[in-house]
């Protein structure tokens, strides 16, 4: 071990809350890091607290003069779905990023602290690996990532042969997929899907923000009929060499048309041409379509470890459609107008994280 790496352990770990002068430290400490995702980034502090409204908690550990470690988090308060502190809102992935242990649990104590002291009900940490195995720990995610070859057709032939006919079924049809400049025409197909599902959408302003906040680090692709109909369209995230297609819409016409999936294949296209190593399809509840789907092209699904500690509830919250208590005001979301679902949904959606 070198002197300076001896020092480094041996130091004490400092946690702080971080500021804007930290930005550009934060964000180094997160492209290097292993254990950090594209959520740790620092803009999404921002994004929580001017998009959502939410009350933001940075931390930052320092040892021996250097960032050591990060965890964001932000608070979500609400009277239907409860009282959180949560790393990270919106984000599958989250927690801590840190370079040693020390630095780990320092940032993870002060976590514990500052989540008594606003009085939330319970702290959660979206973990992609297991910390705390004596943490009551949700289940009931799992996440799919893959490594791309750097050839075109050697990904086209990895996929399974009932899905690659799917691909193909796309193909066939003159389906065309096109980076958009904005997104007009996702946020379309994105807030007819959900409405369908009976779940709120979140606001057009948000996922501008995004494409403002990211810049080319988040992109926008839709797949048209040989007629020029809408039928698919997607938003990704680049971090490093990975790409992760986040949000999704499909027009009900999609399906026949295998536009679901000829844009995922063209998206994973692009990505290898553009010589990204990991293709991220992202987390999936386990038993859904989505799921299947998703295990169909060959995806292998790992567990996701979403951590908490409980203070003011006996139980893991449970807000997803999945929960039966739901079930009634997803039928009568439905039913409403869209266009009317799109104004109250986002009020409604940005306290679910």
């Amino acid at each position: 071990m070198r002197p300076e790496a001896e020092f480094m352990t041996a130091a004490s770990v400092s946690v702080r809350a971080a500021t804007d002068a930290d930005r550009a430290n934060w964000n180094a400490f997160v492209e290097a890091s292993p254990a950090a995702s594209f959520f740790h980034l620092f803009e999404w502090r921002n994004i929580m607290r001017d998009v959502f409204g939410h009350r933001t908690h940075y931390l930052l550990a320092e040892q021996a003069g250097r960032v050591c470690g990060v965890l964001p988090l932000a608070q979500v308060k609400s009277r239907l779905f409860g009282h959180s502190l949560v790393s990270l809102p919106f984000g599958v992935y989250g927690g801590v990023a840190a370079d040693n242990e020390s630095a780990a649990l320092a940032l993870e104590t002060e976590a514990q602290r500052i989540a008594q002291s606003l009085g939330v009900d319970h702290l959660e940490f979206r973990n992609v690996t297991a910390r705390h195995t004596d943490w009551p720990t949700e289940d009931l995610y799992v996440t799919f990532r893959k490594e791309l070859s750097p050839d075109v057709e050697a990904n086209m032939n990895a996929i399974p042969r009932k899905q690659r006919a799917m691909v193909r079924k796309g193909i066939k049809n003159g389906l065309v997929a096109k980076f958009d400049a904005d997104n007009a025409r996702f946020f379309e197909l994105y807030s007819d899907n959900v409405h369908r599902h009976g779940t709120p959408a979140l606001s057009r302003r948000y996922f501008d923000t995004l494409r403002a906040t990211f810049g080319e680090r988040c992109s926008v692709m839709t797949v048209e009929g040989p007629d020029g109909a809408l039928l698919s369209s997607v938003m990704s995230f680049y971090f490093r060499d990975e790409i992760l297609p986040y949000y999704a819409g499909d027009a009900e016409a999609a399906r026949d048309l295998a536009a679901n999936d000829f844009k995922y294949w063209e998206l994973m296209r692009h990505a290898c041409e553009r010589g990204i190593r990991v293709f991220d399809y992202g987390r999936s509840k386990q038993g859904t379509g989505s799921y299947s789907f998703k295990k169909n092209w060959g995806f292998e699904p790992a567990p996701l470890h979403y951590e908490y500690c409980l203070y003011k509830r006996d139980s893991l919250p449970r807000n997803n459609p999945s929960n039966p208590k739901y079930k009634l005001m997803i039928e009568v979301w439905r039913r409403m107008p869209r266009s009317f679902a799109n104004v109250l949904g986002p009020f409604i959606v940005r306290n679910l994280g």
